[in-house]
């Protein structure tokens, strides 16, 4: 799986802590956030650079950490086809894929711990689509991509 990740100075500690689990666990990540605490990169910029590379489909999951992961999440959703959500526990990351396919997570530097942040990356990066789901709650989030996906395509919002 190709995985790119990204943050603010908000999110820098985190983010490094999170580069150090994915190196153990043999993930390959690129890192197009802020390297340096005192070469900040804005939360804005590196959204749009990291949504960027998964609209192209030049990676296929992303993770976006800043203060608190909402930021992040507002501008990386601008981006067609680009599935973010602020996640703040084990749980949600799992059913952020399980249930919404997301493509990109984001979280708070300012309010997850790093340990749990790794257990997060993880439950991100093995969970699949509709993983776990009843045969009728499967067939229904399939729908709900389709019906999404028209939306994106502004086939609901056109004026009339």
């Amino acid at each position: 799986m190709k995985l790119v990740i990204g943050s603010d100075i908000s999110g820098f500690y985190l983010k490094e802590n999170i580069k150090k689990y994915l190196i153990k666990k043999r993930y390959n990540f690129d890192d197009l956030g802020t390297q340096k605490l005192e070469e900040g990169i804005p939360f804005f910029n590196v959204a749009s650079k990291v949504a960027l590379k998964i609209q192209n489909k030049e990676y296929e999951r992303g993770i976006l950490i800043c203060g608190t992961g909402a930021g992040m999440a507002i501008v990386a959703n601008k981006y067609k086809g680009v599935y973010a959500v602020a996640v703040e526990n084990v749980y949600s990351a799992k059913k952020c894929r399980a249930i919404n396919n997301a493509n990109i997570m984001t979280m708070g530097g300012w309010i997850v711990a790093p340990e749990m942040a790794c257990e997060m990356v993880e439950e991100f990066l093995t969970t699949e689509f509709t993983q776990g789901l009843e045969d009728w709650r499967q067939e229904n989030l399939k729908k709900a991509i389709i019906k999404i996906s028209e939306i994106e395509n502004n086939i609901y919002n056109r004026p009339e």
